[in-house]
């Protein structure tokens, strides 16, 4: 007799991939800049690219949070499991299981997250393997990936509340 085993396997962070999360800002209808980032993977997972994908979309759907859904709003849902740390010129977003990712964002980012309280979060299960931390990314190269229907199809879409420390 043989039995077919139901476990779910545990999400392994090293499926992700390196995870890499990029600010920018932008102008919007309402004369406003708007704070973005944008997280991806670099698809260089053990088992591939197509391996990353299928982790990044693990990741996001054990959240609650559906790719190529609606918007996700944090200011209406406060139990988003994704959060904005923003404190001396530094966003750091977190996300379980135990992801953390800091970067430091350029001053009209900081200033158009200051105005709004909160960053537009899009998180891709599309690699970009190019875009590697510390390699150059024009805003040509950020605003075709980034803006590309292959990329926005492919994620998740979240207004993350931006918090700092108290005193």
């Amino acid at each position: 007799m043989t039995s077919t085993s139901s476990e779910i396997r545990p999400l392994r962070v090293a499926d992700l991939g390196t995870l890499v999360v990029i600010p920018w800002s932008g102008e919007t209808s309402d004369g406003g800049d708007m704070p973005y980032l944008l997280a991806y993977s670099l698809g260089d997972a053990a088992d591939g690219p197509e391996a990353a994908t299928a982790a990044v979309t693990r990741l996001l759907n054990d959240n609650g949070l559906r790719v190529g859904g609606d918007l996700v709003d944090g200011n209406v849902k406060p139990s988003i499991p994704v959060s904005l740390l923003v404190e001396s010129g530094h966003a750091v977003v977190a996300m379980p299981p135990h992801l953390n990712a800091q970067c430091t964002p350029p001053p009209e980012w900081l200033e158009a997250v200051a105005a709004r309280g909160y960053a537009y979060f899009v998180f891709t299960t599309r690699p970009w393997p190019e875009a590697a931390p510390g390699a150059p990314i024009t805003p040509e190269a950020l605003a075709a990936f980034a803006g590309a229907d292959e990329t926005l199809n492919a994620a998740a879409h979240i207004v993350v509340p931006a918090r700092s420390l108290r005193v």
